[in-house]
């Protein structure tokens, strides 16, 4: 398998929750490489690689850890809602996927398998209809954006009451990091925010990080993360069956539907980017 190339080097990732880093010594991982981290007495955090000693840049924000292992054209992802003072961080714990990043975060963008895999909570049968919806790579922002999404379900969020039509949008801000806005039950004119920064540990594995940025007076902390978490593990099930475990990039290697828009959308500008790292174009 050929080492991660400069492009996915030069991205930022998220690669703990600061509540995790001990003080003292860690060890870690990304992209194929050997990480320590160590947390001084004061809180200040360095990174480096285990092979070289070289240092890592390194970085918090939203209550986590992040690093690069190259030389990032850009900042972490921007989430403004995340400085909205009556919303809530809930960081809702690190989860092992043995899978690829992008598998992580097509996953999390495909809609139609809401009905048949979170069964009476984000979809139900007989409405398995992924309705039209608009895609777009925002050139502005080198963005993928989903917009115009819907989905009835039954319990779209821990303080829902009763089945909904939700509204939906995606936004991939770098190739392994993807929010969800969605609709609020508790403010009809906002969004809840969900976010999930993939950790590539290897092409074939990697750590999720879900953090959500809600307006939920309600509900507990250790519900919401309960909630998030039963949602993630039943995507994993799936996760670690699909086959071939890297993401396919070569025309016509798997077959898009309406519904995959977003898919051949996100692949499209990873093709751009050059981004092969978890995919088959790393492979060959």
């Amino acid at each position: 398998m050929k080492p991660a190339e400069k492009a996915a080097l030069d991205q930022w990732y998220c690669i703990d929750a600061l509540d995790d880093v001990p003080v003292g010594e860690s060890s870690n991982r990304l992209l194929g490489y050997d990480l320590n981290v160590t947390r001084a007495a004061d809180g200040a955090i360095s990174v480096s690689r285990t092979d070289t000693g070289a240092v890592v840049r390194a970085k918090t924000g939203y209550g986590y850890l992040w690093a690069s292992l190259g030389e990032p054209a850009g900042d972490i992802p921007s989430i403004p809602e995340a400085h909205e003072p009556d919303r809530r961080l809930v960081v809702c714990g690190a989860i092992s996927v043995k899978a690829s990043g992008p598998r992580v975060v097509e996953n999390f963008l495909d809609m139609a398998h809401f009905p048949f895999v979170h069964t009476d909570i984000l979809g139900a049968e007989p409405h398995t209809e992924v309705r039209h919806y608009t895609t777009e790579i925002r050139r502005d922002v080198d963005e993928v954006w989903a917009t115009n999404c819907e989905f009835f379900q039954p319990q779209a969020a821990l303080s829902a009451t009763g089945g909904i039509m939700t509204q939906y949008m995606y936004r991939v801000t770098n190739p392994f990091a993807v929010m969800l806005y969605k609709t609020c039950p508790n403010s009809a004119n906002r969004w809840d925010v969900i976010c999930l920064f993939v950790q590539p540990l290897d092409p074939g594995r990697c750590r999720a990080h879900p953090v959500m940025f809600l307006i939920d007076e309600v509900s507990t902390v250790s519900e919401l993360v309960a909630f998030q978490q039963v949602i993630f593990l039943q995507d994993r099930i799936i996760l670690e069956n699909q086959r071939p475990v890297l993401l396919p990039l070569e025309p016509r290697a798997e077959i898009p539907t309406r519904a995959d828009a977003s898919s051949v959308a996100y692949r499209r500008w990873l093709k751009e980017k050059g981004i092969v790292y978890g995919t088959t174009a790393q492979a060959a």
